[in-house]
């Protein structure tokens, strides 16, 4: 067993803008690991929102090796187990060498991941493309760029409601929207009634991760599904949803992985809670891994690597009407450079 690791850096087309951040390049860490002759690839990106970075996330999985080389496990599930103590303060980095894990524990089985899980990829939905806040010129612009029929679009500004009104004259797609944490229940209510007749399918993570007696207002009296994402983070936190909001938004890098984000998804399921799965700006590495579990989900946002101006992998192909997987077994994407 060998356990190795790089930093990299991803150039991303155009500027991304959210509530909170804004950057031009994505740092990300790519996990590989070795046995028997197959090679596992995992990844985790990096966000400074979350005080993740290129140095603890590497100095994590260092801290993983010896109970990594060890050979205390068989499943990536044993795995993710074993190491969650050195992982504690550090789940981006546990993503990555779970992720790792699932790709190679695949390929010794000799099937793709999406098969060893059972999983239909024809049951897998549509993708959203993601529209980072800007002027509304320069957004008009992205989605003339990328045609594509259902849009995520960020919002968080004083003018929130008047961005989607303009990019509603320019395209019959479906949006949904995500404020960041940036409204306030009373705002989140209120936006919601004219969103619903914008075409909006549902509002993610409106008010802050932590206001929620506002979300129980929200929920009772928006006219728009709400979907957590700030606010659902670990296992823990599905439950803690539940009565808040309609569904949850799993961040694999967040949760710590595809372990904890296939628990996530059951739990929300046995709940009666909408599922969705997002992407943190990976490359095809991470959102290949995604792709592999989407068939469970109602919703998915794995667009990442479609935002990237330079991809370092070769994964999975997603268009506006297919999806195509690479051929090879596990999650099958492959470095490039």
């Amino acid at each position: 067993m060998k356990l190795s690791y790089f930093v990299k850096d991803l150039v991303l087309k155009h500027t991304f803008t959210i509530a909170h951040q804004s950057r031009d390049i994505q740092d990300t860490v790519i996990v590989m690991l070795e046995d028997g002759g197959f090679m596992g690839l995992g990844e985790t990106t990096t966000n400074p929102f979350y005080g993740m970075t290129q140095e603890n996330i590497c100095s994590s999985l260092e801290a993983s090796k010896d109970l990594v080389l060890s050979g205390n496990w068989e499943s990536p599930e044993e795995l993710w187990e074993l190491c969650k103590g050195v992982f504690e303060n550090n789940p981006f980095a546990q993503c990555a060498l779970d992720m790792a894990a699932w790709d190679l524990y695949s390929k010794k089985k000799g099937m793709k991941l999406y098969e060893f899980l059972k999983l239909n990829p024809k049951n897998i939905p549509l993708t959203n493309f993601t529209i980072g806040i800007d002027t509304v010129e320069k957004m008009v612009a992205k989605m003339k760029e990328v045609d594509w029929p259902l849009y995520k679009i960020k919002l968080g500004t004083d003018h929130d409601l008047e961005i989607i009104k303009e990019l509603r004259k320019h395209t019959n797609a479906i949006f949904r929207i995500d404020a960041n944490c940036a409204w306030t229940a009373e705002q989140a209510i209120l936006f919601s009634e004219e969103l619903k007749m914008l075409n909006v399918e549902f509002m993610e993570q409106p008010l802050g991760k932590d206001d929620l007696e506002g979300m129980k207002e929200v929920f009772k009296y928006s006219k728009l599904p709400v979907i957590a994402d700030e606010s659902c983070i670990v296992a823990s936190d599905v439950k803690k949803c539940h009565g808040l909001f309609h569904g949850i938004n799993v961040k694999l890098v967040k949760a710590g992985g595809i372990t904890p984000g296939l628990r996530m998804i059951a739990e929300a399921k046995s709940l009666g809670m909408k599922t969705m799965v997002g992407c943190m700006t990976e490359s095809s590495v991470g959102i290949t891994a995604i792709a592999h579990i989407a068939a469970l989900l109602d919703y998915v946002d794995m667009d990442g690597a479609m935002l990237l101006k330079d991809d370092i992998a070769r994964g999975v192909v997603i268009t506006s009407n297919s999806i195509t997987f690479p051929e090879g077994n596990g999650i099958g994407a492959e470095l490039v450079h």
